[in-house]
């Protein structure tokens, strides 16, 4: 018989981890649904509960099968994070551009402090190229809409 998880005290799914903590955690369908790390295997199973709960999943398969309702298994834990290879992948890219993006921020604002005169100049400049491209657009816009209409008459 395989050896049984230390200090889960029979709840589904909860995990001892090393830093003394407990962590909960569902597969389904070849997911991975992490509930989190929690102070106490009661939290874990708590969180294992509410994420049972919100799949469905029937009462015998719960930590805590005599729960009367769903809303009080709400009340007991937080939603679950569902996370998978192209989460973790999208979660690095998303990260990488926030951090491109913080630095160019940093970057505009050592600007301005440096060279206020340049964005002046800046501003001059590109006043009257935004002007005329806002009025070709508008123009693009009523001709289009114009053009609409003729063929709706013809």
């Amino acid at each position: 018989m395989p050896p049984h998880h230390q200090k889960t005290w029979g709840y589904r799914d909860v995990r001892a981890r090393p830093s003394g903590g407990f962590s909960a955690e569902i597969r389904l369908h070849g997911m991975r649904l992490v509930l989190g790390n929690f102070d106490t295997a009661n939290e874990a199973a708590r969180a294992y509960n509410m994420a049972a709960w919100r799949l469905w999943w029937p009462h015998r398969t719960l930590s805590f099968p005599n729960l009367p309702m769903r809303e009080r298994a709400q009340e007991l834990a937080p939603l679950p994070q569902l996370i998978t290879d192209e989460d973790l992948h999208d979660n690095r890219r998303r990260d990488h551009c926030l951090g491109i993006a913080e630095m160019d921020e940093e970057a505009m604002a050592l600007r301005c402090q440096r060279f206020p005169q340049d964005i002046i100049n800046e501003r001059k400049f590109y006043v009257p190229r935004r002007a005329e491209r806002d009025k070709r657009r508008s123009e693009r816009a009523a001709y289009r809409k114009d053009k609409r209409r003729r063929k709706a008459d013809a």
